[in-house]
């Protein structure tokens, strides 16, 4: 059986409504696409079998709120009852409070194709640690799927599986999805609370909670909400932030009601910033603050109301902040939040707070996250790591971290936006939204002898040599203006998205790299004089390891950068690629440091050239 997905740990994807059409809202799966959802659904059984646990496996199954998700839910859930595994099924619910519910099973089936148009469809797998199996469990699982779908009989075996297993048999476990979903909100609730506020403790919980009620008394804020009919739609965001007195201001919040594109980027964030604009004239002027969440709701970029905009007359001075500029902001806040409670909530006196202080710290992100983040992480005395492009690897490559004693407070991927903040394995909007509000909220307090105990944003202009721009009434743009100045390339803009026809992308890489260096040695003294470029450097990454300054540019379907020094030995700019994971496409960025649209543009382009040259030399062989 052929069953044309995209394997990776990231995620199986592929279009799955009957047309084929990627942008078809039909909930039609079609015959093929059913027994390939039941084939996956035993594979995934077979592997947690196979681990020789004792009793019954539970497996939770969860979908967001595409069409197509019924109906590859219920094939994969006959072939898990078939396989003797107990399932608990949540129907709708986002990939975070799955993904934190798990913790009370075995393993989790999550279906979504996250941010792809509405005809794509995947799965998600992961065990009770609450995060996607690693790279190397995955591929132990790709290697089983694939084997069986070479198998000669097993159309005729999916068959068998869908007529032993009933759709009356199943109704008692349809009927107990009420009371698992409820049990599942009530657990994301309590995780994600421990999330923002860095502790399990209760009462420290609350005291970080008390902090921000408090300052939500002088400082109200409404909160602005395009849920996109995605699965958000029916988790906890309204209930968490009202508690605290936020005003949750919600629109497309019907589950499955997808108004428009799924990906949370600036293009798609206009009706959020146009929601802002209405509430801002209606006399609502505390709502500054918005986020979109994509589909499977884990990813959510924000949109906030720009007092710059404002006073230069702008039409709508909502604006969207870029994927690799939230990410930044969160880094930076919960670095400063991790300092600030050091120095206000200490319980074990003053030796324990100085060691805590002293503890080493580090960021894990991806390759073409922007070095933005390795300003920041100097600021705040901060290690910086980098693995290749998948939540799973960054996830593994902060684990290792803190098995070697660095305490890795926050990781993610800068160029796909969001952030994962520990102890949580996966990204999630809520956090990305609290990280912002603690740094509009925790602001400068006085101890009972007059001492002022700096807030988050004061510290970090403190720290990051900046401490000129902290004033007591600062808002969310001065915050901005405060964060590393760089230019970079959208990871949804059509220019970062190449088509490629060679298959060997190691090849590929080997062929750029000839002609890179062909350039440089001719263009030298130009790209010098127009860049201040002197030196370059390559890295690779694959999995969480990274290779800096190599010379072997081939490493697979891993992530190749060049960085770019000044004759200070200073880096300035990087170009990267890599072949998705996810999508049949080639993905290149340019970073480079200051407000600089047209060098970035430009070194794209070359960046560009170099790969279709690359590229067209394969096609040549071939012809």
């Amino acid at each position: 059986m052929h069953h044309n997905m995209i394997l990776s740990a990231s995620g199986w994807r592929k279009v799955f409504t009957e047309s084929g059409k990627e942008e078809d809202f039909t909930r039609s799966i079609g015959k093929p696409n059913t027994l390939i959802s039941v084939l996956i659904g035993e594979t995934f059984s077979e592997y947690l079998l196979e681990m020789g646990k004792t009793g019954k496996p539970v497996v939770i199954v969860g979908q967001d709120t595409r069409p197509t998700g019924n109906e590859i839910a219920k094939a994969i859930i006959k072939a898990l009852v078939y396989s003797g595994i107990d399932v608990h099924y949540l129907g709708i619910a986002a990939a975070p409070e799955i993904m934190a519910y798990a913790k009370t099973a075995d393993a989790f089936i999550y279906i979504s194709a996250s941010h792809n148009p509405v005809g794509h469809n995947g799965i998600k797998f992961g065990l009770s640690d609450g995060g996607v199996l690693s790279a190397e469990e995955s591929r132990k699982l790709i290697a089983a799927f694939e084997r069986k779908c070479e198998i000669y009989e097993n159309e005729a075996h999916a068959w068998e599986i869908l007529s032993c297993v009933s759709d009356s048999s199943l109704a008692p476990l349809y009927d107990a999805s009420r009371r698992y979903k409820e049990e599942s909100l009530r657990t994301y609730n309590s995780f994600i609370r421990e999330v923002i506020t860095g502790s399990a403790d209760a009462g420290e919980q609350e005291l970080v909670f008390s902090r921000l009620r408090n300052s939500l008394q002088d400082r109200p804020l409404t909160v602005v909400v395009d849920m996109n009919g995605s699965a958000r739609t029916c988790s906890i965001d309204r209930d968490l932030l009202e508690s605290l007195g936020i005003k949750f201001a919600a629109f497309n919040d019907t589950p499955g009601k997808i108004a428009h594109a799924i990906i949370p980027e600036p293009e798609n964030l206009a009706d959020c910033a146009f929601k802002m604009k209405l509430l801002q004239r209606g006399g609502d002027t505390n709502a500054i603050l918005g986020y979109m969440p994509d589909c499977d709701g884990d990813r959510g970029n924000i949109v906030f109301w720009s007092d710059r905009n404002q006073e230069e007359g702008e039409e709508n001075p909502a604006r969207p902040i870029p994927a690799q500029e939230v990410f930044a902001l969160c880094v930076m806040a919960e670095s400063a939040f991790s300092i600030w409670k050091d120095e206000n909530l200490g319980h074990g006196g003053l030796l324990q707070t100085i060691l805590a202080m002293q503890e080493p710290k580090a960021v894990a992100v991806n390759g073409p996250t922007s070095m933005r983040i390795d300003e920041i992480c100097g600021s705040l005395g901060m290690q910086l790591f980098r693995a290749e492009v998948g939540e799973a690897n960054v996830v593994q490559l902060a684990q290792k971290k803190r098995e070697a004693g660095y305490k890795v407070r926050i990781l993610g991927e800068g160029s796909n936006g969001g952030n994962i903040t520990y102890p949580s394995r996966v990204r999630d909007p809520l956090a990305t939204l609290f990280a912002i509000i603690k740094l509009l909220l925790l602001r400068d307090t006085k101890d009972k002898n007059g001492n002022v105990k700096k807030g988050l944003f004061h510290i970090w202009c403190a720290k990051s040599g900046q401490e000129y721009r902290y004033h007591d009434d600062f808002t969310l743009s001065d915050i901005l203006e405060s964060l590393p100045v760089y230019t970079t390339t959208g990871v949804s803009e059509s220019r970062a998205i190449l088509q490629v026809a060679t298959k060997d992308k190691g090849l590929l890489k080997e062929r750029f790299k000839q002609l890179f260096e062909e350039e440089w040695a001719l263009r030298k003294d130009e790209i010098e004089a127009i860049y201040g470029f002197t030196s370059y450097e390559a890295d690779t990454t694959n999995g969480t390891e990274e290779q800096k300054n190599t010379s072997n540019w081939n490493n697979g379907t891993g992530g190749l950068k060049i960085r770019f020094q000044d004759r200070q030995g200073e880096t300035k700019a990087f170009i990267w690629m890599r072949p998705s994971g996810t999508e049949p496409v080639f993905r290149v960025m340019c970073d480079i440091r200051g407000d600089e649209p047209s060098a970035e543009r430009s070194l794209l382009r070359w960046e560009v050239s170099l790969i279709r040259k690359a590229d067209a030399i394969e096609t040549d062989a071939a012809s």
